[in-house]
């Protein structure tokens, strides 16, 4: 992000104005201060305030920015920790009290906090950037969770010889259990139905669908 230089009365003005202009919040700008105010005699003589503004990540500031916005209006107080991660990506982790108002049934309300997060953050962006908005470690859980249940259902089916059909789940769900199944010889997984209602099948491998 280029550097912007900014004029005001005062410093914290200036400020505003420099964050303002950087689409990010006071706190996330960087500044160095190139003239400062001064009163000058009788107010003769007075000089404003001249700061360079930059800001080194937008992409995070963006990402901590929007979801400081919409996170109040939820009536949930926490704290957003935005840290930019491998292959151009960004992990946003929200923190506080009542955290299952975030995640929301099967966490869709976490998902659609990160799609929007993501749509923030990509727009008038060159390159596409991978957001994933966590909060008391809920997707480490639920992977470990729907896992256990794959394997769980896989088994079934070998014993049993006869296709499960798990419950509707959204795509990153979905492709857990295809993930935790696919080195199983035995078994195969595809999906079927609809969005938002789509449900993966766990079937044997030698057998017609």
């Amino acid at each position: 992000m280029p550097n912007i230089e900014v004029t005001a009365k005062t410093l914290e003005e200036a400020k505003s104005l420099a964050a303002q202009k950087l689409g990010v919040s006071v706190d996330d700008i960087l500044y160095e201060i190139l003239e400062n105010a001064t009163n000058g005699i009788f107010g003769i003589g007075a000089k404003p305030c001249k700061i360079s503004a930059w800001t080194e990540d937008v992409e995070t500031d963006k990402a901590s920015e929007f979801l400081n916005k919409i996170l109040p209006l939820m009536g949930v107080d926490a704290e957003v920790e935005v840290k930019s991660g491998e292959n151009n990506s960004i992990d946003v982790n929200i923190a506080g009290e009542k955290m299952g108002v975030v995640i929301g049934r099967r966490g869709e309300t976490l998902d659609a906090l990160q799609y929007l997060t993501s749509v923030i953050v990509n727009k008038n962006s060159d390159d596409y950037i991978k957001v994933t908005v966590d909060t008391e470690n809920y997707r480490a859980k639920r992977t470990e969770t729907l896992e256990k249940l794959a394997n769980k259902v896989a088994d079934k089916v070998i014993r049993n010889g006869r296709n499960m059909t798990l419950e509707p789940m959204n795509p990153f769900e979905r492709r857990i259990i295809h993930s935790a199944l696919q080195s199983n010889d035995e078994i195969t997984t595809y999906s079927v139905g609809e969005e938002p209602n789509r449900k993966v099948v766990v079937s044997l491998a030698n057998k017609t669908r």
